[in-house]
């Protein structure tokens, strides 16, 4: 991994700091965190700008309607971005970071031309169908059914968690085709029009107050066979390369947003006195020297999943891992350097510290990716 900088790459960022410090004062002012409908429409409205300026899917391949940009301008893109407070992905988080990525990977030619250009767009926004109520961390014990009929699927079942459902036009959704087949051996992944006859969305609110996630009840949904991404029986393949995604790269960005966040902290914490406290100094200290780890190993897990085919590898459990305790370790820190007072004022550090608290259970449990550490990067034998 070179972490030097090219002359190329030096005019990249300024051209993109120029940029930013243009577009950014045009914005319209944030919605209101629960109003999802407005959200979207902000957040359809900053991709829309990234892609008429030529930044939209920055790093995606030329052949999914990227830039097939390098590694390197992907994490400048990543740092500028962030540094200069530009609005997050938001509601188009599943299509830009793991649903597009994989209908990039494993889609048709036909899928990849109806579903990615709209993604990079902005124009529509998708949410994840994957989790169950009764399947737990366990997503291979999925009971949504869809049974062929012709050129269909006609699905019944349901799911939880799903993010963003009340306002995506498309479900990234996971089935059981072969009830028969060992339960990894089964599974489909399907893109689901969110429109379709069936559907029942139900907002689902969390600790933070927000409802971006939500049940979804499907009663007799049908889907065309065209709709499936790999082979049938084939999902669960399909499925390890978008969690490769979701946990190997779409998390990047918010690693320099906490070590933005840390550096304010220390900022705060000399100026009100904390700084005096020889144990927050420390703890302070640690995590600076995790998050400055974190990303290293998020440029490695970038470079290495542009080595790969664009697909990240089993590096990515590793960084889900670390990056979910540091989290929760920042935000725990924050409540020691402001005080309970000031959290209790400021709405914004109240949010992101309950946020913190979902880590180690959103995009895979701790518990799962010290077994997939543990299994498939360290060859240790399976727990019995």
């Amino acid at each position: 991994m070179d972490l030097t900088y090219t002359a190329e790459e030096r005019e990249f960022r300024a051209r993109l700091r120029e940029w930013l410090a243009k577009e950014l004062p045009a914005l319209p002012p944030k919605p209101s965190p629960d109003d999802w409908p407005a959200r979207r429409a902000y957040d359809a409205g900053w991709q829309r700008r990234l892609h008429d300026a030529g930044y939209a899917g920055l790093h995606w391949p030329l052949d999914a309607g990227g830039r097939g940009a390098t590694p390197t301008q992907h994490l400048i893109f990543l740092e500028e971005t962030e540094r200069a407070g530009a609005p997050y992905v938001g509601a188009n988080f599943v299509g830009l970071l793991h649903a597009g990525p994989t209908i990039a990977a494993e889609g048709t030619a036909a899928q990849r031309a109806r579903w990615l250009p709209p993604v990079l767009r902005g124009d529509e926004m998708w949410c994840q169908g994957f989790s169950e109520p009764d399947a737990g961390s366990d997503l291979a014990s999925l009971r949504t059914r869809a049974v062929r009929d012709g050129d269909d699927y006609v699905i019944s079942g349901s799911k939880i968690w799903t993010s963003h459902a009340e306002v995506a036009d498309w479900c990234e959704l996971l089935v059981r085709t072969d009830p028969a087949a060992p339960k990894h051996k089964g599974i489909s992944w399907l893109a689901m029009p969110m429109d379709a006859p069936g559907i029942t969305v139900r907002p689902l609110r969390t600790l933070a107050g927000s409802a971006e996630f939500a049940e979804v009840f499907l009663d007799e949904v049908r889907v065309p066979v065209a709709n499936r991404v790999g082979a049938e029986n084939d999902g669960w393949r399909v499925t390890m390369v978008t969690l490769s995604f979701e946990r190997g790269t779409a998390f990047v960005g918010e690693v320099v947003a906490c070590r933005r966040t840390l550096a304010l902290l220390a900022r705060t914490a000399k100026e009100n006195g904390r700084w005096d406290d020889p144990v927050l100094r420390r703890t302070l200290g640690r995590l600076h020297g995790e998050f400055g780890a974190l990303w290293r190993l998020t440029q490695w897990n970038v470079s290495e999943s542009q080595r790969s085919g664009g697909v990240p590898g089993t590096g990515g459990s590793v960084f889900k891992l670390a990056y979910s305790h540091a989290r929760q370790e920042l935000y725990d820190a924050a409540a020691q350097v402001l005080g309970a007072g000031s959290l209790a004022l400021d709405e914004e550090w109240v949010l992101d510290r309950l946020s913190s608290l979902s880590y180690t259970i959103a995009a895979g449990t701790s518990q799962i990716q010290r077994n997939i550490v543990a299994e498939r990067v360290l060859g240790l034998p399976k727990g019995r």
